[in-house]
């Protein structure tokens, strides 16, 4: 015999409908009403607190209403196909699901490489480590905190997961500092500080690995325009980090110009790794010298162990806000995006240089950015979708049709 464990309040009017999720999405389902609204309702359980059904989003309404809704599990999403009382038929193809519940003041995050550890820095320079207690669970808490600064954390970025579980941190003093996951012998887990760099004097705006055939690199840029590339060669040892090369981000070396502010850096290497192609990674600043601006290609030349400009992209000086370079999975080219206080761009770069070891670059997308600016861009695996973040609270998926031409292709906001 069946009892009745829980009931809810969904609506002031009556309910027509209602269907479950698909499984592997939880315990869920859809409620279609009087009113003509739909809602989206999952069961959640959180640590100690009893079970409760919380709303997720909700669709139509009096002036929209909605007829019927039924689900369609596609291999990639799950769909939802949504029937309207003026003859529409809608197909939202991007359904939320809740994960992780983070903490109040969070203001930064990044999943590790095999996206099965999340790390975020929240404003008072706290870092929080999240992970999936069950291999089957998509669900994730929090399972170490640790304070790293009394500023907040800017950004987290992972290193490479064959040099262990650490992630670099940096703060809003300046400064960036790599931290590692220790356990010995019977001792409990610990995150325990390998290195700093920077500080108020000398303040970090970015810093990201390259992993290299030879060896593990971090780029760091910093307010004065200056970038420095430091490189381990021991990887067993994330403290023992040595200057490989410092220069500023220009074409030109003789370039002259005043002391130069910096508010915002953006560097991103090219995720593929070859013994057949140098390390190469792109960098741009938000700062009051145009010159430092304009994102740049650099290249290591092994033969002279110097990094080299190759590429431009763009050349007037507009403001850098974001870069992000698409991993590669046989195009004879490589796509980097570029966000300035402008515009969002996409640019095709040559993999072979010409006779003068420069690649040649194309504009082959541009679009508008989020209403004011864009915060952060990732590209997904194949490098064919990408998603950017911005002050509109929105998060905006772009992808390439048949005739190359760039466009929007789905717009995700937050339900609540």
């Amino acid at each position: 015999m069946m009892t009745m464990m829980m009931m809810l309040r969904v609506n002031n009017g009556s309910i027509t409908k209602v269907v479950w999720v698909p499984p592997e999405y939880g315990d869920a389902i859809a409620c279609i009403c009087s009113d003509g609204s739909l809602s989206i309702w999952e069961e959640i359980s959180e640590d100690s607190e009893p079970v409760q059904w919380k709303q997720c989003t909700s669709f139509g309404g009096p002036l929209d209403q909605v007829l019927d809704g039924q689900f369609g599990n596609s291999v990639s999403s799950l769909k939802l196909t949504i029937a309207y009382s003026n003859g529409l038929v809608k197909k939202p193809d991007l359904m939320e699901k809740s994960i992780a519940t983070l903490d109040k003041g969070t203001i930064c995050s990044s999943w590790n490489y095999c996206g099965q550890r999340l790390a975020t820095g929240l404003i008072d320079g706290i870092i929080a480590i999240f992970d999936t207690s069950d291999p089957a669970s998509s669900f994730f808490t929090s399972t170490f905190k640790f304070k790293v600064n009394n500023g907040s954390i800017t950004k987290v970025v992972w290193v490479p997961p064959e040099y262990g579980d650490a992630i670099a941190c940096i703060c809003s003093d300046g400064s960036l500092s790599i931290w590692e996951e220790i356990s010995e012998d019977s001792e409990p887990v610990q995150w325990k500080q390998c290195t700093s760099f920077g500080g108020p004097l000398d303040q970090v705006l970015d810093g990201q690995f390259g992993n290299s055939v030879s060896s593990l690199k971090l780029t760091v840029a910093y307010s004065n325009g200056l970038v420095k590339v430091y490189e381990i060669l021991d990887s067993m040892e994330l403290k023992n980090w040595q200057l490989q090369a410092e220069f500023q981000n220009v074409t030109d070396s003789l370039a002259k110009f005043g002391k130069a502010s910096c508010s915002l850096a953006s560097i991103s290497w090219n995720p593929q790794r070859s013994e057949s192609r140098p390390a190469s990674f792109v960098l741009g600043f938000n700062s009051d010298t145009p010159q430092l601006n304009s994102p740049k290609v650099w290249e290591f030349d092994q033969d002279h162990q110097r990094w080299l400009p190759v590429a431009e992209l763009g050349d007037n000086g507009d403001l850098v806000n974001a870069l992000a370079w698409a991993p590669n999975i046989g195009r004879p080219y490589e796509l980097i995006a570029v966000a300035t206080s402008k515009e969002i761009s996409i640019w095709q770069m040559a993999s072979n240089p010409d006779a003068n070891g420069r690649l040649s670059v194309e504009k082959v997308g541009m679009f508008p950015c989020h209403d004011n600016q864009v915060w952060q861009m990732e590209w997904d695996m194949s490098g064919m979708t990408l998603a950017t973040s911005g002050t509109d609270g929105r998060v905006r998926l772009w992808q390439s049709n048949l005739n190359g031409i760039w466009h929007e292709q789905a717009v995700i906001e937050s339900a609540t």
